[in-house]
């Protein structure tokens, strides 16, 4: 049940004749007061011929005029409407059942307490099934005006409880960081001029859109100029910015004026403030001797951040700065990959934004690694190999899941339904880019005895998962990138437990796709030279947990197993 106060103004006969009216599109129907102050003696347009709705207004307006008169200072805004609404699944209630929820909804707002004979006056219209209006003036018996601060939170309580007493559908408390509803207005107006969106919604896909472009606020009032968007920088005498608007092309006023939205009108983690502590981070130095492995791509090195991800959820305020720029990385993943994938991608960059904002604070430069790697990713003008796609597709996931972990352990709600449903866009992307590559890989598979021999080496080193991988219908194509990184150099035990302790498999849909992705992407540099290795180590600071030699870098001191020289007899 959706119960949203909203600011009406002054015209109490306009809210009713919009009430009693047939509606925008003819929606309307059998409109009726369900309840009210005083049912006694109410004038009801929709019962009584008789009644008008000029009447109905005055003897809601009698408390307001009756203090305007007596003050001589007229009282502004003082009409309040709270439309109330049942889910599509929900059956459809009675107007005793109605009249019994706007009752309570009255008392928890603070329109009307318990017992208070002098409250305001307030009715509750029906006009369709599945929902009613509750309209009130705000000016009480006694002259005096109800106490309504917070009163949004304490409606959120009671229509919580409702749903639970009536058996209806029940939506997840607000946490104030979700973005406005699209009005009436504004969804009629995109209707009328063919657009899928409205202009705020639209604007708000472009501007984070743009940000992966962007290394300050500057940067990104002239990326957005350059997309087309109409721009409103306001600036202080010295030239600082001190705020935005923007416009969509082609939306005016009925003067033909430009329409401008201030950031934080179109989604609160939008504006000027959060935009800047998200974009003007510094960047960490780098130890000027630190490993330098084969040239990666930003494809690969998307891939290496998000271990920071995994490495920050310790510390809420960095965590929330992780999982800020994993929606920047998504955004930039979206717009460089293939077009086959756009639509999931999409789909899955729109539903993060939500997963995004909490209200706890981010430490944004705790996050520069991952936002640095989303920048490099919008700004590579080449194309991603199947390969490193289907890698950071399936690293993507994986960071979706700790996300949203995090976020259910800190009871976000909201935020944790976005990125469940971010993850099933995700996994349908990285499920698409994955399949070629298993069908190409299969087609190779090692002889027989090798792959026992590769069996051996999985039971070994995940005993835990080991029937599970060994099952899977990509096990063949496992065993050849297996096979293809023993003959660089590598272990392929030691490289089967570096991928599981990088990514749980207990959540994993298909274990062996995702062994599949961690030791191609791992395994794409050749095996260290011992000697080389050893003598870097004494040479160089020791790197920090979960860096380069945690992903990249094997022991050079363990044995070889009997199983691995099995598996090389074999060959």
């Amino acid at each position: 049940m959706i119960a949203a106060i909203k600011p009406a103004g002054s015209n109490t006969r306009g809210l009713l004749a919009y009430l009693y009216g047939p509606g925008r599109h003819d929606e309307h129907t059998d409109p009726h007061i369900v309840a009210g102050f005083a049912m006694l003696g109410m004038p009801d347009p929709g019962r009584d011929p008789d009644a008008t709705l000029t009447q109905l207004a005055r003897h809601l307006d009698a408390p307001v005029h009756l203090r305007n008169s007596e003050f001589g200072k007229k009282i502004a805004d003082h009409v309040w409407h709270c439309p109330v609404r049942t889910a599509p699944e929900d059956r459809h209630l009675s107007d005793t059942e109605w009249a019994d929820i706007a009752q309570r909804i009255v008392e928890a707002a603070g329109i009307a307490p318990p017992g208070d004979d002098l409250a305001c006056r307030w009715i509750a219209v029906r006009h369709a099934d599945d929902h009613i209006h509750i309209l009130a003036t705000t000016v009480r018996e006694d002259g005096r005006r109800p106490r309504l601060h917070d009163s949004g939170i304490r409606v959120g309580d009671a229509r919580r409880q409702i749903e639970t007493d009536y058996g209806l559908r029940q939506l997840k408390k607000g946490d104030r960081t979700a973005g406005r509803r699209p009005t009436q207005a504004e969804m009629h107006k995109a209707q009328r001029l063919g657009w899928e969106q409205t202009s705020r919604n639209w604007l708000q896909d472009h501007i984070r859109a743009a940000i992966p472009h962007a290394g300050n606020t500057e940067e990104l009032l002239a990326y957005l100029e350059a997309m087309g968007i109409a721009v409103k920088p306001r600036r202080g005498p010295s030239g600082d910015l001190l705020g935005y608007a923007v416009g969509r092309p082609g939306d005016l006023n009925k003067d033909g004026e430009q329409i401008f939205h201030p950031g934080g009108k179109i989604a609160p983690d939008l504006t000027l403030p959060k935009l800047k502590a998200r974009l003007e981070t510094t960047a960490p130095e780098e130890h000027p001797t630190a490993r330098r492995d084969q040239p990666a791509t930003p494809w690969h090195q998307a891939t290496d951040a998000l271990d920071t991800l995994h490495q920050g959820m310790t510390d809420d305020t960095h965590a929330q700065a992780h999982i800020t720029a994993l929606g920047d990385l998504i955004e930039a993943t979206a717009q460089k990959a293939p077009d086959h994938l756009q639509a999931e991608l999409r789909a899955a960059s729109r539903a993060f934004a939500r997963a995004q904002r909490s209200q706890i604070r981010a430490e944004n430069q705790a996050a520069h690694t991952l936002r640095r790697a989303a920048r490099d990713l919008a700004h590579t003008p080449t194309g991603p190999d199947g390969s490193a796609l289907a890698t950071l597709l399936t690293a993507l996931v994986w960071a979706t899941i700790v996300a949203a972990r995090w976020h259910e352990a800190k009871n976000h709600a909201h935020q944790t339904e976005a990125a469940r449903q971010t993850l099933h866009h995700l996994q349908a992307a990285a499920d698409q880019a994955l399949t070629p590559i298993v069908g190409s890989l299969a087609t190779r598979r090692p002889n027989d005895q090798a792959r026992r021999t590769l069996a051996h080496d999985v039971r070994a080193a995940v005993p835990d998962h080991a029937d599970r991988i060994l099952t899977d219908p990509a096990w063949p194509a496992l065993a050849a990138v297996l096979a293809d990184a023993e003959a660089s150099g590598h272990k392929p035990h030691q490289l089967l437990k570096e991928a599981a302790a990088q990514r749980e498999l207990t959540t994993a849909r298909q274990p062996a796709r995702v062994l599949i992705t961690r030791i191609q992407h791992t395994s794409r540099n050749p095996a260290p030279n011992p000697r080389a290795e050893a003598a870097r180590r004494r040479t160089t600071m020791a790197p920090a947990p979960g860096g380069p030699q945690a992903r990249n870098l094997w022991p050079t001191t363990a044995p070889t197993t009997p199983v691995e020289q099995r598996h090389r007899r074999g060959r």
